[in-house]
């Protein structure tokens, strides 16, 4: 069908034929002496006055209708009325029973037609009427047409409950209103209007054909209740979605051409129209895209024309095709989304067993700090009050992801995930991955590995399997890994090579330090770093970290006994270091041969090999026994100055007693030495008893 063009209303064809009919026009001027005064005005209209049609076949409502065909009309006018009176001789009643044409006649206002309650088809086009009135007792009408006047309501219509087509394209009507009693209404033209919203027509369960082209419309819905719809002309409006269309179950026709609608799913409604067969989108942006044609008929598999084109089985073959490659490619996509949300679910799963475990630590240091105040702090050991800040991804998920969600319950705590060549390994538990069996395609593709609420200790554990098993990753990230002392870098010496290091400051307090970045370049200079935290190392930074610390690794290398400095450098230079030792003529130390970090990378420095990483536990055990050694060393000290203080107490109770003891002393020596005699024999009898 061809919008704007509507099928006949009643069950027979017209045809044209001549008609005259006298509009006489009765005014009175109140003469003196109460006398009417008559003034007959005859206007010449056109001859052959088309008839309404029992049908309106092919009524193209968007253009101006053509011009009606007629006699003469009389028009008297009379002061009694304000509006002018038809009146038609008994002949043109006979002869014109059941319609009236009075197009073109420069009407402001509807006249009073007496005597015609008959009518059934009723033309006011082309006037200049500005409201609709005079006609409600024509109660048999069917058709009205004010196509082409100046109407601003829709009102006068109470009573014509049999009217079943009314047109009023092209007036100046604003809002849909006033049609409540018209139940039987089959077809509606309101195009050329300035309405901007459809109202008030969810009654009209037998509307078939609904005109609203050229109004001020910007989106469709509302259209509940119109069961019988089978046309709807929706053309040149500022239409940007659609909804409710679905809703129709008789809709075939449906024109929404030069709107605004930009994308199919503003209008995804008319996919699920079971009766839709002839469809326009021509002059929308939509209808600009690659992808148009086929999404339509895609989603619309029903539609026998497109923009008033017949669709062939060609198309509707490329469409199905094309149809099948997109639902695949949604499967996917649902299947990578699910994935994704299980990815993160697994990270929060995570991030949370964390967390826990920081604040197990922190708790653990809280009471040991109780118990003994008195204790150093280990540096090791890390505030765990503060809950990690894991960045989530969020965002809306749509309902079949959010079904397929509800069974799944991620219990994970940890995650081993390979995204083109960066390996990232989340919770302690993805340690283990390590010793799967990678293919060698790729291991050999892995360069990059990061590591992700993982204590740094366990990592370190790890780190020979590293570097067998992807013998190409050259870069190392570390985030939530408690890094929190500079000695810890010295664990990563042990690589093969390394060209990048990230440290995330997200639960690495190392970063915190303000020479981090050059006791790492330092201490791995033999790697010859690229880049830290994504910065490029230059040649200053290098030359800076040898000035802030190479007296350090000086002084730890010769203050070091012999014996743990052999024990801790490389097989490859322990006999190169006996010879120094013996071309010196020294004697060389004991060399600890079960040393657990016997193999050095060539080319680490001498100096640097000494500063090495003890794990935590061993830091622990190191400082239970420095704890037992300082509890002896306590306890003989308070001994040794228990003794001082009793002696000293002895010393001054001696000094006090002295004077006294001096004396007796010499009187003694003095009683015993009076008689000499008896002195040498006692003497004597002493010496005998000691033989």
């Amino acid at each position: 069908m061809i919008p704007g063009k509507y099928r006949s209303v009643s069950g027979r064809a017209a045809n044209n034929v001549n008609c005259g009919l006298h509009l006489v026009i009765q005014t009175s001027s109140l003469p003196e002496k109460n006398k009417v005064r008559f003034k007959k005005v005859e206007f010449k209209l056109n001859k052959d006055t088309s008839s309404f049609p029992g049908r309106l076949s092919q009524h193209d409502l968007e253009r101006n209708y053509s011009s009606r065909q007629g006699d003469h009309i009389n028009l008297v006018s009379s002061s009694l009325s304000s509006f002018p009176i038809l009146q038609r001789s008994s002949e043109e009643k006979i002869l014109y029973s059941d319609r009236l044409s009075l197009e073109r006649q420069k009407l402001t206002v509807c006249p009073i037609i007496n005597g015609e309650d008959h009518l059934r088809l009723l033309n006011f086009q082309h006037n200049f009427i500005t409201r609709i009135q005079n006609i409600s007792n024509l109660q048999k009408l069917i058709s009205l047409d004010l196509y082409d006047n100046q109407i601003e309501e829709i009102s006068g219509l109470s009573t014509l409950r049999c009217l079943r087509v009314l047109l009023l394209g092209k007036n100046r009507i604003k809002k849909i209103s006033n049609l409540e009693n018209l139940k039987s209404l089959d077809v509606l033209d309101l195009h050329g209007n300035q309405i901007t919203k459809i109202e008030n027509i969810n009654h009209l369960c037998e509307l078939r054909v609904l005109n609203l082209a050229r109004n001020f419309l910007s989106h469709v819905d509302n259209l509940n209740g119109l069961d019988s719809l089978t046309e709807l002309n929706l053309r040149h409006n500022q239409i940007t979605f659609v909804r409710d269309v679905d809703n129709l179950p008789c809709l075939q026709h449906l024109f929404l051409s030069f709107n605004n609608i930009s994308s199919f799913d503003s209008v995804s409604c008319l996919a699920d129209s079971s009766s839709l067969s002839d469809i326009t989108f021509d002059g929308n942006p939509i209808a600009q895209e690659s992808w148009y044609k086929h999404t339509v008929l895609q989603n619309m598999m029903q539609l026998r024309q497109l923009d008033m084109k017949r669709i062939t089985e060609e198309e509707r073959r490329m469409a199905s095709v094309l149809a099948k490659k997109e639902e695949e490619k949604k499967r996917e996509s649902h299947k990578q989304s699910l994935l994704k949300e299980k990815k993160r679910l697994t990270i929060n799963n995570v991030a949370r067993q964390w967390d826990l475990q920081q604040q197990r630590v922190a708790s653990i240091a809280t009471d040991e700090d109780r118990k003994d105040s008195d204790s150093a702090q280990d540096p090791c050991q890390i505030d765990g009050s503060t809950l990690s800040a894991f960045p989530e991804e969020t965002g809306p998920l749509d309902s079949g992801l959010n079904n397929a969600l509800q069974g799944l319950s991620v219990v994970d705590t940890y995650l081993v995930e390979v995204d083109g060549d960066t390996l990232s390994l989340y919770g302690s538990g993805a340690l283990e991955s390590l010793d799967r069996n990678w293919s060698v395609q790729t291991a050999g593709m892995i360069t990059t590995v990061s590591f992700t609420f993982i204590e740094f200790d366990e990592i370190v554990h790890v780190l020979p399997k590293l570097k067998i098993k992807f013998p190409n990753s050259l870069h190392l990230k570390f985030k939530e890994t408690n890094l929190v002392m500079l000695q810890q870098f010295n664990a990563l010496a042990q690589l093969r090579r390394i060209d990048q290091l990230t440290i995330d400051p997200q639960g690495n307090p190392v970063v915190n330090f303000t020479l981090w970045k050059y006791y790492v370049l330092f201490r791995l200079s033999h790697f010859s770093m690229q880049k830290i935290n994504g910065t490029e190392v230059t040649q200053n930074d290098m030359i800076m970290a040898e000035r802030l610390f190479g007296i350090l690794a000086h002084v730890a290398s010769s203050e070091l006994p012999q014996y743990r400095l052999i024990s801790i450098l490389g097989d490859a230079r322990k006999k190169q270091f006996r010879y120094l030792l013996e071309s010196k003529g020294k004697k060389p130390g004991i060399i600890n041969e079960e040393n657990n970090d016997s193999k050095r990378p060539v080319g680490e420095n001498t100096n640097r090999a000494t500063l090495n990483y003890t794990t935590r536990e061993f830091y622990n055990e190191k400082l239970e026994e420095i704890k037992e050694k300082k509890k002896f060393c306590k306890t003989y000290i308070e001994d040794l100055v228990k003794e001082a203080t009793e002696i000293n107490m002895k010393n001054e109770a001696l000094q006090k007693l002295w004077p006294q003891m001096f004396i007796e002393l010499v009187r003694d020596a003095v009683i015993e030495i009076r008689n000499k005699n008896s002195y040498m024999k006692l003497c004597l009898q002493q010496i005998t008893d000691q033989k």
